[in-house]
């Protein structure tokens, strides 16, 4: 009988699609960047995604969030994400966090008992406090850096924070982590040097930005999942 992952079974064979099943991640943010994300978890067919975001679905995200429609605006994001990947995946289990992560809620969270943990969260606070506690669990993470005031999707790549330049974002995190005793970690950037938004505005965003961004940072966390590096 056909089924939905036949196409991925025939690529990595049934042990690595049943490994895949099993794998628990941790997703921080379901916006731009993270909502692609979980549609690549959930289409690869991972088995059980914990989604962590406390906002809800605005008109102005309609533009480049794959969870943004008319239909959902005003609905809790990660409300929307799980219907969205059940529907992909009737047999995932999903778990929502209806929080804004900051170290004070970090005690809602086992950073052990995951897999992989991936942050798609834009707080510098959050991110460095993320990474941290992944660190001290062992867990492997994966970051996203900005996004937001790009054009160019072929820019993205995965690399070490070490060596990413002309992203204001992971210029900040590199010195945030260092504090911490933390030289190196996965990263998703680009170095397309951001285009500054006007005057009291926010940066700007085009719809195939975050999707690139998301779904390199899914392809690189689901590739280590198949591998050592995500066990």
């Amino acid at each position: 009988m056909a089924s939905r992952f036949e196409r991925e079974e025939l690529l990595i064979g049934p042990e690595q699609l049943s490994r895949l099943s099993r794998a628990k991640v941790l997703l921080f943010g379901v916006g731009g960047v993270g909502g692609y994300v979980a549609e690549c978890l959930a289409r690869a067919g991972v088995g059980h995604i914990t989604l962590v975001d406390s906002d809800k679905v605005d008109i102005t995200n309609i533009n480049r969030q794959i969870l943004a429609l008319d239909s959902t605006i005003g609905r809790y994001k990660v409300d929307v994400c799980k219907e969205r990947i059940l529907d992909i995946n009737p047999d995932a289990e999903v778990i929502t966090k209806q929080i804004f992560y900051l170290p004070e809620t970090s005690d809602e969270f086992n950073f052990y008992a995951y897999d992989y943990i991936a942050d798609s969260i834009d707080t510098v606070a959050a991110k460095v406090d993320i990474i941290c506690r992944a660190k001290e669990a062992g867990t492997p993470v994966i970051s996203a850096m900005g996004a937001a005031g790009k054009l160019d999707p072929s820019a993205f790549a995965v690399t070490d924070i070490s060596k990413t330049q002309y992203c204001p974002l992971a210029k900040v995190m590199r010195r945030e982590l260092r504090k911490r005793g933390i030289n190196h970690l996965k990263v998703v950037y680009s170095p397309e040097s951001p285009i500054p938004p006007k005057e009291g505005r926010r940066p700007g965003t085009v719809s195939f930005v975050p999707a690139a961004c998301g779904i390199t940072l899914a392809g690189a966390l689901i590739n280590d999942l198949l591998s050592d590096a995500g066990q």
